[in-house]
């Protein structure tokens, strides 16, 4: 089955195919990105409003909604233009007043005929003392009222798209949505007390009170599980395949890793160890590798890099690491060709700065085979990059490379192992979301010799006592970063701000202590800075984030991050990483602008109080969301319609599970549920996950 299921056609037709949907409102509900009915489907209520019919408004606890059978008394029209046109009604005990703006007469004596009943519901408010209802949401005759639901569900809308038109338009796709065979494992189904999927479908938007608006609803785990299941088995399938690609088993015999083990100052952690052990194993297996190394600020990933590319060049290939930026990729080499150097092995660099005679002279070297490893930006991705045998590509991620970037990079060479490192960690749910392809080995302990950061938050109104201090550690030869802050997602204002801090300081330090470094300077600049950072020509770096991410200089003790409410709780433990690298006492130090927000304060005092990155990425997956911590743009996440990553971590795990246990019982979904499980993955276009059961 590789097109999509007839029965599947209506859902996936134009939005205009349902009532009261012209090209214009269609237009509208793009922004909302429904672009068929299947995607109205899948937008559910975010509230309801108890529309129950009451007695009498008298007891009532106004401001509130209200539906109540009144008699129309008297109208009394608008004296003057402007003025509200008011309709005096009376229910079983009481009167009250319904009220109209720019209102026609005789629409309203239409509606509201004097002596007879209506039933009428909206916001009912108490104004002056008397009660009043101002423009009634609904007004029916008595033989209409069952139209009205008990419970009404509030959908998300935008501009040009009302309430009405959304009930109107979600009612005929749930009427459209076909009978489809059942792909949950039936066991899960009865443990959880799930209802089948047309069921869910249709209760999620029909609820009968807000219990069933909440996610923890019955129909709703259900659909946001349906979702969490497809994204797995995509994901499964690719691992599925991965895992039957075949690699080449590359054995490593350990020469070269000896050199370099008997040269560290250090002996590797157990963490370390591990993961180097399992990448091995996956290295000499005959199936390509697809592992990620998750790991801590300065828990040591480089060296475990290392020790994967020198077993590929041990096997007799070649190996790659790949960097989102030029500084970075720089920062690599110079972190391993010493290393490198011991083992005897020649490492080089390949960048968009790369031109002319000198690329090609390294082309040359590359592809017949002089150069061992190659480290570079995505450069390494262009056609005329060719190894002579890349046996290991290791992607530095950092969120920079999506999945399809990973595929990428691993044709370059038909069995190339891949390992992606990212010194982010993630919170379990979303690492399940982003690299449930992969296996993943993680490095939870710190090397020795790091010392441990001090981290204090002081208000901005202290500036001068901290340049003051700052001056004096400076005069003790020790080294600092002044983060300046994000000014409103403006690259002119963050650079303005950074310049301003620059002179600033420069005035007060001298002429030749401080450098600047910052997104729009020309590489080579931002290079040139760093490097007389790193050589200690310079003692106080002045920045924007672009040194967030692996800027390594152990003499480095002192980080400044002014305005630190403004950035995001996983960027500031970046940050602060940054530090810490050397023998010397370490400080970090926070500097708010006064008054914060509860969440401000909350953000700043858990970096205070920790530095376990993975406790404070859950923290900051608590409070900002997935989209944010993973800023969702460019990180390849999954647009999930109504599963909650934040607080669906065991609805995830739990999928990952039933989608891999399916996908090694039935790898090309020829079972009933496997075929279940295929139009599950048409109706939320998990085309990739199709097109791969097509190929397998």
């Amino acid at each position: 089955m590789s097109t999509r299921p007839e029965a599947l056609f209506p859902l996936f037709a134009a939005l205009e195919t349902l009532p009261g949907v012209g090209s214009k409102t269609a237009k509208a509900l793009a922004n909302m990105h429904i672009e068929s009915p299947k995607d109205l489907m899948l937008t559910l209520p975010t509230s309801g409003i108890d529309r129950r019919l009451r007695p009498s408004i008298a007891g009532f606890a106004a401001p509130g909604v209200v539906t109540v059978k009144v008699r129309i008394e008297r109208h009394i029209p608008a004296r003057t233009k402007g003025r509200p046109y008011r309709v005096d009604v009376s229910d079983s005990t009481t009167t009250f007043q319904l009220v109209f703006f720019h209102a026609r007469t005789d629409w309203l004596e239409r509606q509201l005929p004097v002596g007879e009943e209506r039933i009428v519901s909206g916001k009912l408010e108490v104004f002056d003392g008397l009660a009043q209802m101002v423009h009634p949401d609904h007004i029916l005759k008595e033989e209409l009222a069952s139209d009205l639901p008990a419970f009404e569900p509030v959908y998300p809308l935008t501009q040009g798209v009302t309430q009405k038109l959304m009930a109107k338009a979600t009612k005929a796709t749930v009427e459209l949505c076909p009978q489809l065979a059942e792909w949950v494992d039936p066991d899960l189904k009865a443990k959880e007390h799930w209802p089948d999927w047309n069921e869910a479908i249709a209760k999620a938007h029909s609820p009968d009170g807000s219990l069933e608006i909440l996610p923890t609803a019955p129909a709703r785990t259900r659909l946001a599980y349906d979702e969490l299941f497809a994204h797995q088995m995509t994901l499964a399938l690719a691992r599925g395949q991965n895992r039957r690609r075949k690699g080449r088993p590359s054995l490593a015999n350990g020469t070269l890793q000896k050199r370099v083990l008997d040269a560290l100052p250090f002996t590797p952690t157990q963490a370390q160890q591990r993961a180097v052990t399992e990448i091995h194993d996956d290295m000499a297996s005959p199936f390509r590798m697809n592992r990620l190394l998750q790991g801590d600020v300065g828990s040591g990933k480089t060296f475990v890099a290392l020790m994967a590319l020198l077993a590929a060049v041990e096997a007799g290939g070649q190996g790659a690491m790949m960097s989102p930026t030029e500084i970075l990729a720089r920062q690599h080499l110079q972190g391993l060709r010493p290393l490198a150097e011991k083992a005897g092995v020649v490492i080089e660099i390949l960048t968009g700065r790369d031109t002319g005679s000198e690329r090609k002279a390294k082309l040359a070297a590359l592809a017949a085979g002089d150069i061992a490893i190659l480290v570079g930006t995505h450069a390494l991705f262009q056609k005329d990059v060719l190894f002579q045998d890349l046996r290991l590509a290791v992607v530095d991620e950092q969120h920079r490379f999506g999945v399809s970037q990973r595929l990428e990079l691993g044709r370059k060479s038909a069995a190339t192992d891949v390992l992606v490192m990212t010194a982010t960690p993630i919170p379990r749910s979303l690492s399940l979301a982003q690299y449930g392809d992969m296996d993943v080995s993680v490095l939870d302990e710190k090397p020795p010799g790091r010392t441990p950061i001090t981290t204090a938050l002081v208000s901005s109104g202290r500036l001068s006592e901290v340049v003051d201090r700052l001056e004096t550690s400076l005069n003790e030869g020790r080294q600092a970063y002044w983060v300046c802050p994000l000014v409103e997602e403006s690259e002119t204002l963050d650079l303005a701000a950074a310049e301003d801090r620059f002179k600033n300081l420069r005035s007060v330090f001298g002429e030749g202590r401080v450098g600047l470094v910052h997104g729009q300077m020309p590489s080579a600049q931002k290079d040139a800075a760093m490097a007389a950072f790193v050589a200690g020509e310079t003692q106080c770096l002045v920045a924007t984030t672009v040194i967030e991410v692996g800027v390594d200089v152990p003499n480095a003790s002192i980080m400044v991050i002014e305005r630190a409410e403004t950035f995001g709780l996983a960027q500031l433990h970046q940050l602060r990483g940054r530090v810490g690298r050397g023998a010397t006492a370490s400080t970090c130090l926070l500097m708010y602008q006064a008054p914060l927000t509860e969440s401000g304060r909350r953000r700043l005092e858990i970096l205070r109080d920790s530095d376990d990155g993975f406790r404070i990425a859950e923290e900051d997956l608590a409070m900002r969301g997935a989209g944010d911590v993973l800023g969702t743009a460019q990180s390849g996440m999954p647009r999930f319609r109504i599963a909650d990553l934040e607080r669906q971590t065991g609805l995830m795990a739990m999928a990952q599970k039933d989608a891999r246990r399916l996908i090694e019982m039935d790898p090309t979904l020829q079972s009933d549920r496997g075929k279940a499980a295929r139009t599950l993955l048409w109706l939320l276009e998990q085309d990739r996950a199709i097109k791969m059961i097509s190929v397998g």
